[in-house]
């Protein structure tokens, strides 16, 4: 899953993500019980070495980010070589773990927050604690604590957001609802849609008017993350599923959960999502609907610098829906892939450079010369109001300073990503009830809650 901007850091972004839960505090060189860690230097030496760096920034805007730095990197230390492999976030999700215990694995790599992945590699010793990095290098002042804590578990991978810091993220995100103006004026659409109610209602009229509602492609099943994260954070609010997500309270098979899955099979009967979906790539779907082919598209703030080269860029537009009682957006999202030292690395120090060098304040402006939301948005980052990038830039403002983001769905449990993709393809095709559907999840869900005690 992924796919914000610093100087003076947005203190609105620390109040969004805090989660409920206290600060991160990374810190020291006794980061972890099972690991005995050396003094760390921000120097890199001098002899010839290799960095192989594992990444999921495969879309064209981070893509052609992380190249230039990837370049700037090697000319500010030219005695390193940056091996990178690039994978899309599916490949890297089936292969990462093997190669991580293979005999000659990466010494960066991109680590998807929650149970799943990073827990899972914590708990196998596969991945270093950065603690001390993260005081070396001052990452603690530079991201909010509430961000530190989404890549922070116990030394035993057993405790999303734990004690120990595993990785620095690039980029902040968020998922929302992408718009035609064109398509919508055709449709006699005049305000967009501020709930899920008002949405369906304009899908119709879009339906109704000749045209395809919602570009949506799920061949790599975590489109359905995205899509269910949405629309249930639409209707049930942060705390909610915040709550839900972080085992605090809430089931899976509650109203609110339920509706959202009504919601979304019914909109795939009614023809409102592109016919065939669980066969369509996301890319596809971002293609069709950048050539104006569909009204909405609901996606990550990774796909901002596609769209701006889209050919109806000029025509599209970007929010988020606002549940009943709040006076605000609420979409999920939070930052990017974490950026994460290998235990068998080498070269700590250079990986731990590398790190910082990719994913700091001058980076950040790296990050949106090419299209990109970076996790803390500098303060200069000021984008004209009706683009794409301001309605990006306006929305994460808002909706971070109004505590408004929720976490992805699938960190609530070591398996529930597969659970989820999965359940979702059988909820569109309509193997699946929306009953069912949610059955399933708070099954695995369950089953989690009992393993923990």
């Amino acid at each position: 899953m992924k796919t914000t901007r610093k100087a003076p850091l947005l203190v609105g972004v620390a109040t969004a993500l805090a989660l409920g839960l206290a600060a991160c505090t990374p810190g020291g060189t006794s980061a972890s019980s099972d690991q005995s860690l050396g003094p760390v230097s921000k120097s890199v030496g001098l002899g010839r070495t290799t960095l192989t760096v594992w990444d999921q920034n495969t879309d064209g805007g981070i893509d052609e980010a992380q190249q230039q730095l990837n370049a700037a990197f090697e000319k500010a230390h030219p005695n390193i070589t940056v091996k990178r492999v690039s994978r899309s976030f599916a490949d890297l999700k089936t292969t990462l773990k093997l190669a991580l215990s293979g005999d000659n694995p990466p010494d960066v790599v991109q680590a998807n927050q929650g149970y799943p992945d990073m827990g899972a590699f914590v708990k196998a010793g596969l991945l270093r604690p950065v603690d001390d990095y993260a005081k070396l290098y001052g990452w603690n002042d530079y991201y909010p604590s509430s961000l530190l804590k989404l890549n922070s578990f116990s030394s035993n991978g057993t405790t999303w957001q734990g004690d120990h810091l595993y990785g620095v993220s690039q980029t902040g995100e968020l998922v929302g609802l992408y718009y035609d103006k064109a398509v919508l004026a055709k449709a006699g659409i005049t305000n967009l849609p501020t709930t899920v109610s008002e949405l369906t209602d304009d899908m119709a009229k879009v339906k109704a008017a000749g045209s395809l509602p919602l570009s949506y492609g799920d061949v790599e099943k975590s489109p359905g993350i995205h899509l269910y994260g949405f629309v249930l954070s639409a209707l049930a609010g942060h705390d909610a599923v915040n709550d839900l997500v972080t085992s605090e309270r809430g089931s899976w098979t509650g109203s609110d959960e339920v509706t959202a899955a009504k919601t979304i099979q019914g909109w795939q009967e009614k023809g409102y999502i592109t016919p065939g979906a669980n066969g369509v790539s996301r890319d596809d779907a971002v293609a069709a609907f950048g050539k104006g082919q569909s009204a909405f598209l609901v996606t990550g703030t990774w796909y901002e610098a596609t769209l701006e080269a889209a050919a109806a860029a000029k025509d599209i537009g970007f929010t988020a829906l606002t549940p009943k009682g709040s006076d605000t957006p609420v979409t999920m999202g939070g930052e990017g892939l974490a950026w994460a030292l290998t235990s068998k690395t080498k070269h700590p120090d250079a990986a731990a450079a590398y790190v910082d060098f990719i994913t700091n304040a001058k980076a950040s402006e790296t990050l949106v010369k090419t299209g990109n939301l970076p996790t803390v948005v500098p303060s200069s980052d000021t984008p004209a109001s009706g683009t794409i990038s301001g309605d990006i830039t306006s929305e994460y403002k808002e909706i971070s300073q109004a505590n408004g983001i929720t976490p992805y769905l699938d960190y609530a449990t070591p398996t529930f990503y597969d659970t989820l993709t999965a359940a979702a393809q059988d909820l569109v095709a309509g193997k699946a009830t929306p009953q069912e559907f949610t059955q399933t999840l708070q099954t695995d869900y369950a089953a989690f809650g009992k393993s923990r005690g």
